[in-house]
């Protein structure tokens, strides 16, 4: 009995860290563990476009939409949108779906005509052998030969100066850096193609048309030219943030007020209150000093979920508050198949210590399956879902887990620091249920 109190002890040490943990982080504006809240809590506007996958082969647009996502974070972020989130979805068969898709959803952002003026265009960008055909007095780029080279494969754009001299400065260059698969592509290129124009193009327009002058290894590129600084600046701007592997056209849009989001909270908040408070004075009233158990227990698996969404961090909606209610009855379902298998030992004459202990030994094999169901459902239910659904399944799945220590562990600890081996005098009633008193 000693080392299960000690647990104990431990176990209600930690629990009152955790509980001062969430307290303390959420009452600090300052603090980076506050709940990240999603749109539908904090409001702001979500934008969905269709990406066009037309042009691109089967076999590379898993990759094309990872790119296309990786694009567009980086833009949004450019522009300082506070916990912005960017997903994708794939067309599956699985699913249903049938179009690609990008959502964007930008909190705290509810005018929707600024949202989009935020992304702005979203031209798409890609490297082709050109020719320069003069004309007159006027030359135009022709000729132009696909390479497979396109915004996909390009990490980063920025700023350099060369050695050469323009009125007296350094001359300004663009320095291009590619992926590693980028890289392999871009040398075998400029090594087949000396001396031959490599042209950029965004949105099927020229914006440089540099000439190789030497197989370039290691995926680091030098554009050179008669460039001013304000027109390295924009071809540098339009590299990095207005390149996009495959062209996307916006399907629909939506605005959510911070109002309605702080009544969802507010619904939310106290619908998991009152839920807590007659789920334990059930569990009290019916399984007495083990419902008292299981309801210390609950308090912990709140703490340790709370922090571990804190932590993580979970962005939380209104179907992730509704996942984490949902698991809390995970949790007393699982109290309440051990407390109704120890009630049985009790029945046939064996002690509380002894009862517990095979009471909790009968449950474990019907715990364990119901909670492995659970989260098989809520991994298909994230994989499948939508964003919606995803909030809901995320939550869900980490609640379900959760339950396992607050049902398993904690509650087991917690019975055997207390309960004696004899039931004698109030410990007859106390381990009792309902109308019972054995």
């Amino acid at each position: 009995m000693t080392r299960y109190r000690v647990y104990a002890a431990m176990a209600l040490i930690a629990g009152f860290f955790l509980t001062y943990f969430v307290w303390a982080t959420q009452a600090n504006p300052e603090s980076t563990y506050r709940f990240k809240l999603g749109l539908d809590l904090a409001g702001g506007t979500e934008l969905i476009y269709k990406a066009d996958m037309s042009q691109t082969p089967a076999g590379e647009r898993s990759d094309a939409l990872s790119a296309l996502q990786g694009v567009i974070e980086r833009r949004v972020n450019l522009f300082g949108v506070a916990e912005p989130l960017v997903q994708t979805q794939q067309a599956s068969a699985l699913s249903g779906t049938t179009d690609n898709r990008l959502i964007v959803e930008l909190p705290g952002v509810t005018n929707i005509q600024a949202a989009v003026a935020a992304l702005g265009e979203t031209p798409t960008l890609d490297f082709r052998l050109a020719q320069t055909l003069t004309t007159g007095t006027t030359s135009e780029v022709t000729g132009f030969v696909a390479t497979g080279l396109d915004g996909r494969y390009l990490e980063s754009a920025s700023l350099g100066f060369g050695s050469g001299v323009t009125a007296g400065l350094s001359a300004p260059q663009v320095i291009l850096n590619f992926n590693s698969e980028g890289a392999k592509l871009f040398e075998k290129i400029t090594s087949e193609n000396v001396g031959e124009m490599l042209a950029i193009f965004l949105d099927g327009q020229p914006i440089s048309t540099p000439v190789i002058q030497e197989a370039i290894p290691g995926g680091q590129a030098t554009i050179s030219g008669n460039f001013t600084a304000p027109e390295a600046r924009d071809l540098v701007r339009n590299l990095n943030f207005g390149a996009l592997p495959v062209p996307i056209s916006l399907e629909s849009s939506s605005a959510v007020g911070p109002t309605l989001g702080a009544a969802a909270i507010s619904a939310g908040v106290w619908a998991g209150v009152i839920g807590f408070i007659i789920v334990a004075l059930f569990m009290i009233l019916w399984y007495r000093f083990p419902g008292v158990i299981a309801a210390l227990a609950l308090v912990e698996y709140l703490a340790f979920m709370l922090a571990v969404i804190k932590i993580i961090p979970v962005t939380l909606t209104a179907s992730g508050i509704a996942g984490l209610i949902i698991s809390v009855g995970m949790a007393v379902d699982a109290n309440v198949l051990i407390f109704e298998r120890t009630k049985e030992e009790l029945r046939g004459g064996k002690g509380p210590r002894e009862a517990a202990h095979i009471g909790f030994s009968r449950a474990w094999p019907a715990i364990r399956d119901g909670h492995l169901t659970m989260i098989i459902s809520g991994v298909v239910l994230f994989w499948l879902g939508t964003s919606i659904v995803q909030g809901f399944a995320l939550v869900f799945v980490l609640g379900v887990l959760a339950s396992f220590i607050s049902a398993v562990t904690l509650s087991r600890i917690f019975m055997l620091a207390i309960v004696p081996e004899q039931s004698e005098g109030p410990w007859r009633f106390l381990m009792g249920s309902g109308g019972r008193n054995s």
